[in-house]
């Protein structure tokens, strides 16, 4: 099955880290945005080589092009998450990778998404996961598809604790009564009843 597709161009930038953080890391990568593929994107979805685009002593950006954002059926409580929120997003899980010609690895966009189900996946296995937020036609094209694939769980109605059966530690029914016991004379006070006080004479 054909899963819909919307391909978009990801944008990394290596920077100077400012400061004396610098003496432990003097670079660093960003997400610098996430943009609509540029033309022509390839007919057979294979992302074209990455580009360095802009270049400078203190900064270099990177884009990585024709990425696509791919929408599933059984995905759609994770888009419905994400358009709940105050600030839609993208997602991109990206890692430090060798590139040909380059000295230093490269900061590589894995996988863009739209999911935040599978966001907060990548961030409990501790990888590089950043955002930015979704432009309205993104927005657009995936709330179509979560209005016509999402069905929110139906939550079953929990018996109240009242109407539940009493048992021991045993697992056997317990009755309990409200009823006083009565004090009396006869056998009954005799076995287990309390005995009445003792009287003295006068």
């Amino acid at each position: 099955m054909s899963h819909p597709r919307l391909p978009v161009d990801v944008l990394m930038r290596r920077e100077r880290v400012p400061g004396a953080m610098a003496r432990w890391q003097p670079w660093r990568w960003l997400l610098a945005g996430v943009e609509p593929a540029q033309p022509p994107s390839q007919a057979d979805g294979d992302a074209p080589e990455p580009q360095c685009v802009e270049q400078s002593d203190d900064h270099a950006l990177w884009r990585f092009a024709n990425m696509p954002i791919t929408l599933y059926r059984d995905d759609a409580e994770g888009y419905h998450l994400n358009l709940s929120t105050d600030t839609p997003c993208i997602w991109v899980m990206w890692r430090m990778e060798p590139l040909a010609g380059q000295d230093e690895p490269v900061a590589v966009p894995q996988v863009v998404t739209v999911s935040y189900t599978d966001a907060g996946r990548w961030l409990d296995a501790q990888e590089h996961v950043e955002r930015v937020d979704a432009p309205e036609p993104v927005l657009m094209w995936v709330r179509a598809f979560t209005d016509a694939h999402y069905q929110p769980e139906v939550k079953r109605r929990k018996r109240p604790d009242s109407f539940r059966s009493l048992t021991d530690r045993f697992g056997n029914p317990v009755s309990i009564t409200t009823e006083k016991a009565q004090r009396g004379g006869g056998a009954g006070a005799q076995a287990g009843g309390t005995p009445d006080a003792p009287r003295h004479g006068g």
